[in-house]
Protein backbone atom coordinates (compact mmCIF):
# COMPACT_ATOMS: atom_id res chain seq x y z
CA UNK A 1 0.00 0.00 0.00
CA UNK A 2 1.36 3.82 -1.06
CA UNK A 3 1.85 5.86 2.05
CA UNK A 4 -0.70 8.15 2.40
CA UNK A 5 -0.60 11.78 3.20
CA UNK A 6 -3.42 14.99 3.88
CA UNK A 7 -4.29 17.86 2.16
CA UNK A 8 -5.45 20.92 3.65
CA UNK A 9 -8.66 23.10 2.30
CA UNK A 10 -10.07 26.09 2.79
CA UNK A 11 -10.14 26.06 6.90
CA UNK A 12 -8.32 25.18 9.94
CA UNK A 13 -11.74 24.24 10.88
CA UNK A 14 -12.73 21.47 7.93
CA UNK A 15 -9.75 19.83 8.69
CA UNK A 16 -10.73 19.38 12.59
CA UNK A 17 -13.50 17.83 10.93
CA UNK A 18 -12.06 15.48 8.46
CA UNK A 19 -8.70 14.73 9.68
CA UNK A 20 -8.47 11.19 10.78
CA UNK A 21 -6.29 7.69 9.67
CA UNK A 22 -7.08 7.03 5.70
CA UNK A 23 -6.31 3.66 6.17
CA UNK A 24 -9.18 2.92 8.77
CA UNK A 25 -11.41 5.54 6.60
CA UNK A 26 -10.71 3.45 3.36
CA UNK A 27 -11.58 0.05 4.94
CA UNK A 28 -14.99 1.76 6.11
CA UNK A 29 -14.30 1.86 9.61
CA UNK A 30 -15.50 5.12 12.31
CA UNK A 31 -13.69 8.03 11.69
CA UNK A 32 -13.62 11.73 13.20
CA UNK A 33 -16.04 12.28 10.26
CA UNK A 34 -18.19 9.39 10.81
CA UNK A 35 -18.16 6.70 7.95
CA UNK A 36 -16.13 7.09 5.17
CA UNK A 37 -17.56 5.24 2.01
CA UNK A 38 -16.42 1.79 0.79
CA UNK A 39 -17.59 3.34 -2.75
CA UNK A 40 -17.62 6.17 -5.25
CA UNK A 41 -19.60 6.70 -7.96
CA UNK A 42 -19.52 10.07 -9.77
CA UNK A 43 -21.87 10.77 -12.33
CA UNK A 44 -20.73 13.76 -14.86
CA UNK A 45 -23.45 14.72 -17.76
CA UNK A 46 -20.92 16.85 -19.30
CA UNK A 47 -21.99 19.90 -21.24
CA UNK A 48 -25.48 19.92 -18.32
CA UNK A 49 -26.94 22.89 -16.87
CA UNK A 50 -30.14 23.50 -14.83
CA UNK A 51 -31.58 24.15 -18.24
CA UNK A 52 -30.97 21.11 -19.99
CA UNK A 53 -31.74 19.12 -16.72
CA UNK A 54 -34.99 20.82 -16.58
CA UNK A 55 -35.61 20.25 -20.30
CA UNK A 56 -35.16 16.21 -20.34
CA UNK A 57 -37.74 16.45 -17.36
CA UNK A 58 -40.44 18.44 -18.67
CA UNK A 59 -40.29 16.08 -21.72
CA UNK A 60 -40.12 12.71 -20.01
CA UNK A 61 -42.00 13.43 -17.07
CA UNK A 62 -43.93 16.81 -17.60
CA UNK A 63 -42.39 18.34 -14.18
CA UNK A 64 -38.55 19.70 -13.61
CA UNK A 65 -37.84 17.66 -10.10
CA UNK A 66 -38.57 14.02 -11.84
CA UNK A 67 -35.37 12.74 -10.60
CA UNK A 68 -34.29 10.44 -7.41
CA UNK A 69 -31.33 12.47 -6.98
CA UNK A 70 -33.37 16.05 -7.10
CA UNK A 71 -35.06 15.24 -3.86
CA UNK A 72 -35.21 16.76 -0.54
CA UNK A 73 -32.72 13.88 0.88
CA UNK A 74 -29.76 14.69 -1.58
CA UNK A 75 -27.38 17.05 -0.68
CA UNK A 76 -28.14 19.96 -3.94
CA UNK A 77 -26.01 22.66 -4.83
CA UNK A 78 -24.42 25.00 -7.36
CA UNK A 79 -21.01 24.54 -8.47
CA UNK A 80 -18.83 26.86 -10.36
CA UNK A 81 -16.40 25.13 -13.30
CA UNK A 82 -13.91 27.91 -14.29
CA UNK A 83 -10.16 26.22 -15.42
CA UNK A 84 -6.89 28.48 -14.06
CA UNK A 85 -5.04 29.47 -17.85
CA UNK A 86 -7.82 29.63 -21.18
CA UNK A 87 -5.42 29.43 -23.49
CA UNK A 88 -2.06 31.07 -25.11
CA UNK A 89 -2.08 33.56 -27.47
CA UNK A 90 0.73 34.76 -29.02
CA UNK A 91 2.86 34.02 -26.52
CA UNK A 92 0.46 36.13 -24.03
CA UNK A 93 -0.99 33.33 -21.45
CA UNK A 94 -4.88 34.31 -20.90
CA UNK A 95 -5.90 33.59 -17.32
CA UNK A 96 -9.49 33.14 -17.23
CA UNK A 97 -11.81 35.27 -15.37
CA UNK A 98 -13.02 33.06 -12.13
CA UNK A 99 -16.43 32.96 -11.40
CA UNK A 100 -18.17 36.82 -10.18
CA UNK A 101 -21.64 35.57 -8.97
CA UNK A 102 -22.24 39.99 -10.18
CA UNK A 103 -21.36 39.73 -13.48
CA UNK A 104 -22.49 36.16 -14.31
CA UNK A 105 -26.41 37.77 -13.17
CA UNK A 106 -25.57 41.07 -15.69
CA UNK A 107 -23.52 40.13 -18.31
CA UNK A 108 -24.66 37.80 -20.72
CA UNK A 109 -21.00 38.23 -22.66
CA UNK A 110 -19.22 37.62 -19.24
CA UNK A 111 -20.94 34.33 -19.05
CA UNK A 112 -19.82 33.40 -22.63
CA UNK A 113 -16.17 34.39 -22.01
CA UNK A 114 -13.18 31.92 -20.26
CA UNK A 115 -15.40 29.20 -19.99
CA UNK A 116 -13.37 25.82 -19.20
CA UNK A 117 -13.13 22.99 -21.74
CA UNK A 118 -13.86 19.50 -20.66
CA UNK A 119 -9.40 18.78 -20.15
CA UNK A 120 -8.84 20.94 -17.52
CA UNK A 121 -12.67 20.89 -15.62
CA UNK A 122 -12.21 16.58 -15.70
CA UNK A 123 -8.35 17.83 -14.08
CA UNK A 124 -9.89 20.31 -11.43
CA UNK A 125 -13.07 17.31 -10.71
CA UNK A 126 -10.35 14.40 -10.15
CA UNK A 127 -7.64 16.12 -8.73
CA UNK A 128 -8.76 18.89 -6.78
CA UNK A 129 -6.67 21.20 -8.94
CA UNK A 130 -7.56 24.02 -11.05
CA UNK A 131 -5.63 23.88 -14.61
CA UNK A 132 -5.06 24.87 -18.10
CA UNK A 133 -7.65 23.88 -20.94
CA UNK A 134 -6.38 20.98 -22.49
CA UNK A 135 -4.93 19.73 -19.42
CA UNK A 136 -5.03 15.80 -18.89
CA UNK A 137 -3.96 15.82 -15.23
CA UNK A 138 -1.37 18.06 -15.77
CA UNK A 139 -0.97 20.82 -13.69
CA UNK A 140 -0.09 24.35 -14.83
CA UNK A 141 3.29 24.24 -14.40
CA UNK A 142 3.80 20.76 -16.12
CA UNK A 143 3.13 18.98 -13.15
CA UNK A 144 1.76 15.74 -12.35
CA UNK A 145 -1.18 15.89 -10.41
CA UNK A 146 -3.13 12.91 -8.29
CA UNK A 147 -6.09 11.14 -9.42
CA UNK A 148 -9.05 10.13 -7.06
CA UNK A 149 -8.73 6.78 -8.94
CA UNK A 150 -4.79 7.26 -7.27
CA UNK A 151 -6.34 7.59 -3.72
CA UNK A 152 -8.57 4.22 -4.25
CA UNK A 153 -6.02 2.18 -5.60
CA UNK A 154 -3.70 2.74 -2.41
CA UNK A 155 -6.46 1.67 -0.59
CA UNK A 156 -6.81 -1.68 -2.62
CA UNK A 157 -10.00 -0.75 -4.25
CA UNK A 158 -11.23 -1.40 -8.26
CA UNK A 159 -11.44 1.08 -10.73
CA UNK A 160 -12.99 2.32 -13.65
CA UNK A 161 -14.25 4.95 -16.10
CA UNK A 162 -17.31 4.34 -18.05
CA UNK A 163 -18.54 6.99 -21.02
CA UNK A 164 -21.07 7.14 -24.22
CA UNK A 165 -18.30 9.27 -25.87
CA UNK A 166 -14.58 7.96 -26.95
CA UNK A 167 -12.71 6.64 -24.17
CA UNK A 168 -9.21 8.52 -24.47
CA UNK A 169 -11.56 11.83 -24.64
CA UNK A 170 -11.20 14.37 -22.65
CA UNK A 171 -13.61 13.19 -19.16
CA UNK A 172 -12.74 9.96 -19.27
CA UNK A 173 -8.97 10.47 -19.98
CA UNK A 174 -9.19 13.35 -17.02
CA UNK A 175 -10.01 11.05 -14.69
CA UNK A 176 -7.21 8.46 -14.57
CA UNK A 177 -4.23 9.59 -17.41
CA UNK A 178 -2.01 11.88 -17.41
CA UNK A 179 -1.05 14.49 -20.98
CA UNK A 180 0.01 17.51 -21.94
CA UNK A 181 -3.17 17.71 -24.45
CA UNK A 182 -6.42 16.38 -24.48
CA UNK A 183 -5.96 15.89 -28.15
CA UNK A 184 -3.58 13.34 -28.27
CA UNK A 185 -5.62 10.57 -28.29
CA UNK A 186 -3.49 7.87 -29.16
CA UNK A 187 -1.04 7.84 -26.75
CA UNK A 188 -3.94 8.98 -24.10
CA UNK A 189 -5.70 5.30 -25.01
CA UNK A 190 -2.13 3.60 -24.51
CA UNK A 191 -1.40 5.49 -21.34
CA UNK A 192 -5.10 3.70 -20.13
CA UNK A 193 -4.21 0.45 -21.38
CA UNK A 194 -0.58 0.15 -20.09
CA UNK A 195 0.06 2.96 -17.69
CA UNK A 196 -2.91 3.17 -15.28
CA UNK A 197 -4.19 0.02 -12.79
CA UNK A 198 -7.73 0.90 -13.71
CA UNK A 199 -9.62 -2.15 -13.82
CA UNK A 200 -12.85 -1.08 -15.96
CA UNK A 201 -12.93 0.87 -19.17
CA UNK A 202 -16.01 1.36 -20.72
CA UNK A 203 -16.85 3.80 -23.85
CA UNK A 204 -17.06 4.21 -27.24
CA UNK A 205 -13.96 4.79 -29.91
CA UNK A 206 -14.66 1.40 -31.99
CA UNK A 207 -12.73 1.65 -35.45
CA UNK A 208 -14.50 -1.24 -36.54
CA UNK A 209 -17.63 0.35 -36.91
CA UNK A 210 -19.39 3.70 -37.81
CA UNK A 211 -21.62 5.86 -36.33
CA UNK A 212 -24.41 3.93 -37.26
CA UNK A 213 -22.95 0.90 -35.99
CA UNK A 214 -22.65 -0.62 -39.26
CA UNK A 215 -19.24 -2.30 -40.25
CA UNK A 216 -16.56 0.50 -41.67
CA UNK A 217 -13.23 0.99 -41.29
CA UNK A 218 -13.09 3.92 -38.77
CA UNK A 219 -9.43 6.07 -36.75
CA UNK A 220 -8.13 3.77 -34.82
CA UNK A 221 -6.98 7.00 -32.71
CA UNK A 222 -9.26 6.31 -29.78
CA UNK A 223 -8.03 3.08 -28.76
CA UNK A 224 -4.12 3.23 -29.06
CA UNK A 225 -3.53 3.15 -33.21
CA UNK A 226 -4.61 -0.23 -35.68
CA UNK A 227 -1.88 -2.89 -34.19
CA UNK A 228 -3.03 -2.34 -30.60
CA UNK A 229 -6.60 -2.72 -30.85
CA UNK A 230 -5.79 -5.43 -33.31
CA UNK A 231 -4.00 -7.22 -30.49
CA UNK A 232 -6.81 -6.21 -27.88
CA UNK A 233 -9.21 -8.03 -30.11
CA UNK A 234 -7.36 -11.21 -29.88
CA UNK A 235 -8.64 -11.42 -26.19
CA UNK A 236 -6.02 -13.94 -25.72
CA UNK A 237 -4.88 -13.17 -22.19
CA UNK A 238 -1.81 -11.32 -23.41
CA UNK A 239 -0.02 -9.12 -21.02
CA UNK A 240 2.93 -7.98 -23.32
CA UNK A 241 1.85 -5.73 -26.74
CA UNK A 242 4.59 -5.74 -29.38
CA UNK A 243 4.08 -3.33 -31.63
CA UNK A 244 6.12 -1.14 -34.07
CA UNK A 245 6.01 1.38 -31.67
CA UNK A 246 7.66 -0.39 -28.61
CA UNK A 247 6.16 -2.53 -26.63
CA UNK A 248 3.57 -2.29 -24.21
CA UNK A 249 2.96 -4.41 -20.15
CA UNK A 250 -0.66 -4.15 -18.89
CA UNK A 251 0.10 -3.58 -15.08
CA UNK A 252 -0.53 -5.32 -11.97
CA UNK A 253 -4.23 -4.13 -11.32
CA UNK A 254 -5.48 -5.76 -8.50
CA UNK A 255 -2.29 -5.80 -6.61
CA UNK A 256 -1.05 -9.55 -6.11
CA UNK A 257 2.34 -8.90 -8.18
CA UNK A 258 1.02 -10.09 -11.38
CA UNK A 259 0.01 -8.30 -14.40
CA UNK A 260 -3.48 -8.35 -14.87
CA UNK A 261 -4.56 -8.92 -18.82
CA UNK A 262 -7.92 -6.98 -20.25
CA UNK A 263 -10.48 -8.75 -21.38
CA UNK A 264 -12.70 -7.33 -24.68
CA UNK A 265 -16.26 -6.63 -24.81
CA UNK A 266 -18.35 -5.50 -27.43
CA UNK A 267 -21.20 -6.54 -28.06
CA UNK A 268 -24.65 -5.55 -26.66
CA UNK A 269 -25.47 -9.13 -25.21
CA UNK A 270 -21.92 -8.67 -23.78
CA UNK A 271 -22.66 -5.21 -22.15
CA UNK A 272 -26.18 -7.39 -20.93
CA UNK A 273 -24.98 -10.26 -20.00
CA UNK A 274 -21.53 -8.88 -17.65
CA UNK A 275 -24.14 -6.88 -15.70
CA UNK A 276 -25.12 -10.00 -13.15
CA UNK A 277 -23.14 -13.04 -12.20
CA UNK A 278 -19.20 -13.79 -12.21
CA UNK A 279 -17.41 -11.22 -14.44
CA UNK A 280 -13.64 -11.12 -15.10
CA UNK A 281 -11.57 -8.59 -12.91
CA UNK A 282 -10.15 -6.63 -15.59
CA UNK A 283 -12.74 -5.34 -18.82
CA UNK A 284 -12.24 -3.19 -21.48
CA UNK A 285 -15.83 -2.61 -23.07
CA UNK A 286 -15.59 -0.83 -26.63
CA UNK A 287 -19.27 -1.06 -27.86
CA UNK A 288 -19.54 -1.52 -31.83
CA UNK A 289 -19.99 2.11 -32.64
CA UNK A 290 -17.44 4.46 -33.52
CA UNK A 291 -17.67 7.60 -31.49
CA UNK A 292 -20.81 8.54 -29.75
CA UNK A 293 -23.54 5.58 -28.39
CA UNK A 294 -26.26 7.28 -29.73
CA UNK A 295 -26.07 10.88 -30.71
CA UNK A 296 -24.12 10.47 -33.91
CA UNK A 297 -26.38 8.01 -35.48
CA UNK A 298 -27.87 9.09 -38.97
CA UNK A 299 -31.09 11.17 -38.81
CA UNK A 300 -34.29 10.02 -40.66
CA UNK A 301 -34.97 13.19 -43.14
CA UNK A 302 -37.79 15.56 -41.50
CA UNK A 303 -37.53 13.86 -38.12
CA UNK A 304 -37.66 16.42 -34.93
CA UNK A 305 -38.74 14.87 -31.50
CA UNK A 306 -36.04 12.94 -29.24
CA UNK A 307 -36.22 9.36 -30.52
CA UNK A 308 -38.23 9.55 -33.41
CA UNK A 309 -35.22 8.34 -35.34
CA UNK A 310 -35.08 5.00 -33.91
CA UNK A 311 -32.08 4.38 -31.94
CA UNK A 312 -29.10 1.66 -33.02
CA UNK A 313 -30.02 -1.31 -31.44
CA UNK A 314 -26.63 -3.32 -31.41
CA UNK A 315 -25.46 -0.40 -28.92
CA UNK A 316 -25.78 -0.97 -25.51
CA UNK A 317 -27.34 2.03 -23.40
CA UNK A 318 -25.38 4.07 -20.93
CA UNK A 319 -27.44 2.32 -18.21
CA UNK A 320 -26.68 -0.81 -19.69
CA UNK A 321 -22.89 0.44 -19.40
CA UNK A 322 -23.22 1.47 -15.86
CA UNK A 323 -24.75 -1.72 -14.64
CA UNK A 324 -22.23 -3.95 -16.20
CA UNK A 325 -19.31 -1.24 -14.76
CA UNK A 326 -20.62 -1.63 -11.48
CA UNK A 327 -21.46 -5.68 -11.14
CA UNK A 328 -17.54 -5.99 -12.43
CA UNK A 329 -16.04 -3.24 -9.76
CA UNK A 330 -18.22 -4.35 -7.14
CA UNK A 331 -16.44 -7.89 -7.01
CA UNK A 332 -13.79 -6.22 -5.12
CA UNK A 333 -14.42 -6.58 -1.19
CA UNK A 334 -12.51 -3.54 -0.52
CA UNK A 335 -15.09 -1.15 -2.62
CA UNK A 336 -14.38 0.98 -5.65
CA UNK A 337 -14.29 4.43 -7.69
CA UNK A 338 -16.20 4.88 -10.87
CA UNK A 339 -16.46 7.90 -13.33
CA UNK A 340 -19.94 7.46 -15.70
CA UNK A 341 -19.81 10.38 -18.08
CA UNK A 342 -23.19 11.40 -20.29
CA UNK A 343 -19.99 12.87 -22.65
CA UNK A 344 -22.73 13.30 -25.97
CA UNK A 345 -25.20 15.72 -23.69
CA UNK A 346 -22.21 18.15 -24.64
CA UNK A 347 -21.79 16.77 -28.67
CA UNK A 348 -25.61 17.37 -29.12
CA UNK A 349 -25.37 20.93 -27.03
CA UNK A 350 -22.56 22.12 -29.79
CA UNK A 351 -25.04 21.39 -32.17
CA UNK A 352 -27.81 23.26 -30.52
CA UNK A 353 -29.45 20.01 -31.29
CA UNK A 354 -32.81 20.01 -28.49
CA UNK A 355 -34.24 16.67 -29.70
CA UNK A 356 -30.79 14.66 -29.33
CA UNK A 357 -29.63 16.92 -26.11
CA UNK A 358 -32.72 15.44 -24.33
CA UNK A 359 -31.96 11.92 -25.43
CA UNK A 360 -28.56 11.73 -23.88
CA UNK A 361 -29.88 13.16 -20.57
CA UNK A 362 -32.45 10.99 -20.47
CA UNK A 363 -29.70 8.25 -20.41
CA UNK A 364 -27.71 10.02 -18.52
CA UNK A 365 -30.59 10.31 -16.09
CA UNK A 366 -31.15 6.54 -16.26
CA UNK A 367 -27.72 5.69 -15.93
CA UNK A 368 -27.90 7.24 -12.26
CA UNK A 369 -30.79 6.03 -11.65
CA UNK A 370 -28.87 2.38 -12.09
CA UNK A 371 -26.21 3.14 -9.86
CA UNK A 372 -29.04 4.33 -7.08
CA UNK A 373 -31.01 1.42 -7.59
CA UNK A 374 -27.85 -1.01 -7.31
CA UNK A 375 -26.92 0.87 -4.04
CA UNK A 376 -30.15 0.30 -2.69
CA UNK A 377 -30.26 -3.39 -3.54
CA UNK A 378 -26.28 -4.51 -3.28
CA UNK A 379 -24.89 -2.19 -1.19
CA UNK A 380 -26.30 0.96 1.10
CA UNK A 381 -25.95 4.41 1.68
CA UNK A 382 -24.06 4.14 4.77
CA UNK A 383 -21.32 2.61 2.61
CA UNK A 384 -21.42 4.03 -0.92
CA UNK A 385 -21.56 7.82 -1.84
CA UNK A 386 -22.87 9.00 -4.94
CA UNK A 387 -22.07 12.29 -7.00
CA UNK A 388 -24.05 13.96 -9.88
CA UNK A 389 -22.29 16.98 -11.76
CA UNK A 390 -21.60 18.78 -14.68
CA UNK A 391 -18.18 19.48 -16.14
CA UNK A 392 -19.45 22.84 -17.49
CA UNK A 393 -22.47 24.35 -19.26
CA UNK A 394 -22.89 23.73 -23.08
CA UNK A 395 -24.75 25.99 -25.81
CA UNK A 396 -26.26 28.52 -23.45
CA UNK A 397 -29.54 27.31 -23.09
CA UNK A 398 -32.17 29.43 -22.06
CA UNK A 399 -36.18 29.90 -22.38
CA UNK A 400 -37.56 31.09 -25.86
CA UNK A 401 -37.44 34.73 -26.63
CA UNK A 402 -35.04 35.78 -24.69
CA UNK A 403 -33.28 38.52 -27.02
CA UNK A 404 -31.04 39.75 -23.66
CA UNK A 405 -30.80 36.16 -22.37
CA UNK A 406 -29.52 35.42 -18.93
CA UNK A 407 -31.17 32.68 -17.13
CA UNK A 408 -34.39 32.36 -18.30
CA UNK A 409 -35.77 28.86 -17.28
CA UNK A 410 -36.90 26.31 -20.39
CA UNK A 411 -40.52 26.51 -20.36
CA UNK A 412 -42.77 23.36 -19.61
CA UNK A 413 -44.88 22.50 -22.65
CA UNK A 414 -46.28 18.96 -21.47
CA UNK A 415 -45.10 15.56 -21.11
CA UNK A 416 -43.99 13.98 -24.24
CA UNK A 417 -43.58 17.57 -26.25
CA UNK A 418 -40.55 19.82 -26.81
CA UNK A 419 -40.16 22.25 -23.64
CA UNK A 420 -39.73 25.93 -24.84
CA UNK A 421 -35.65 26.15 -25.09
CA UNK A 422 -33.59 28.29 -27.16
CA UNK A 423 -29.68 28.16 -27.83
CA UNK A 424 -27.55 31.18 -27.39
CA UNK A 425 -23.60 30.06 -28.11
CA UNK A 426 -22.43 26.80 -30.09
CA UNK A 427 -20.02 26.29 -27.30
CA UNK A 428 -19.02 26.09 -23.50
CA UNK A 429 -19.94 28.76 -20.88
CA UNK A 430 -19.05 29.62 -17.46
CA UNK A 431 -22.32 29.03 -15.91
CA UNK A 432 -22.62 27.47 -12.64
CA UNK A 433 -24.15 23.76 -12.84
CA UNK A 434 -25.95 21.58 -10.77
CA UNK A 435 -24.45 19.29 -8.11
CA UNK A 436 -26.20 16.47 -5.95
CA UNK A 437 -25.08 13.82 -3.80
CA UNK A 438 -25.88 11.05 -1.33
CA UNK A 439 -24.38 8.81 1.25
CA UNK A 440 -21.32 8.88 3.46
CA UNK A 441 -19.79 12.72 3.31
CA UNK A 442 -22.00 14.01 1.54
CA UNK A 443 -23.38 16.66 4.21
CA UNK A 444 -19.96 17.91 4.33
CA UNK A 445 -20.62 19.72 1.14
CA UNK A 446 -22.13 22.06 3.42
CA UNK A 447 -19.56 23.51 4.62
CA UNK A 448 -17.58 23.67 1.29
CA UNK A 449 -20.66 26.07 0.07
CA UNK A 450 -19.05 29.50 1.31
CA UNK A 451 -20.01 31.88 -1.53
CA UNK A 452 -22.72 32.93 -2.67
CA UNK A 453 -24.49 33.58 -6.02
CA UNK A 454 -27.21 35.66 -6.19
CA UNK A 455 -29.59 33.48 -8.51
CA UNK A 456 -28.56 29.80 -7.07
CA UNK A 457 -27.25 30.88 -3.54
CA UNK A 458 -24.29 28.88 -1.83
CA UNK A 459 -22.25 27.08 -3.92
CA UNK A 460 -19.21 25.02 -4.68
CA UNK A 461 -15.99 25.05 -6.73
CA UNK A 462 -15.17 21.83 -9.11
CA UNK A 463 -11.86 21.25 -6.76
CA UNK A 464 -14.23 20.80 -3.65
CA UNK A 465 -15.18 16.92 -4.95
CA UNK A 466 -11.53 15.95 -4.99
CA UNK A 467 -10.59 17.78 -2.18
CA UNK A 468 -12.73 16.07 -0.01
CA UNK A 469 -12.54 12.32 -1.34
CA UNK A 470 -8.69 13.04 -0.47
CA UNK A 471 -9.35 13.86 3.35
CA UNK A 472 -11.65 10.76 3.87
CA UNK A 473 -9.18 8.10 1.81
CA UNK A 474 -6.11 10.28 2.14
CA UNK A 475 -4.14 11.34 -0.86
CA UNK A 476 -1.21 9.15 -2.12
CA UNK A 477 2.30 9.82 -2.87
CA UNK A 478 2.83 9.30 -6.58
CA UNK A 479 6.32 8.97 -8.15
CA UNK A 480 5.26 10.74 -11.46
CA UNK A 481 8.48 9.10 -12.99
CA UNK A 482 6.50 5.89 -13.24
CA UNK A 483 4.04 7.81 -14.74
CA UNK A 484 5.48 8.07 -18.13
Amino acid sequence: MQKLKFLTIKSFFIILVFAFNACEAGAGRKSAAGEAPKNIIIFVSDGMGYNHLHAANYYEHGIAHAQTFQQADWTSFAMATYSSIVSTRDGDTIYADGYSPRKAASDPKYIMDYYTDSGAAATSLSTGVKSYNGSIGIGVKGDTLTHMSQAAKALGKATGIVSSVPLSHATPAGFVAHNRHRNNYAEIARYLFFHTQTDVIMATGNPDFDEDGNPAQSNPRFVGGQQIWDLLKENDGRTIFETEDGTFRVQDANGNGQPDPWTLIQTREDFVNMASGSAPSRVLGVPQVHSTLQQGRSKVEGHTMPFETPLTESVPTLEEMTRASLNVLSQNPRGFFVMIEGGAVDWASHDNNSARMIEEQIDFNNSVQAAIDWVETYSNWDETLIIVTSDHECGYLTGPGEADPIYGPVTNNGKGNLPGMQWHHGSHTNMLVPFFAKGPGADKFKMMADTWDPIYGPFIQNTDIAKLVFLIWGKPEVDAHKLN
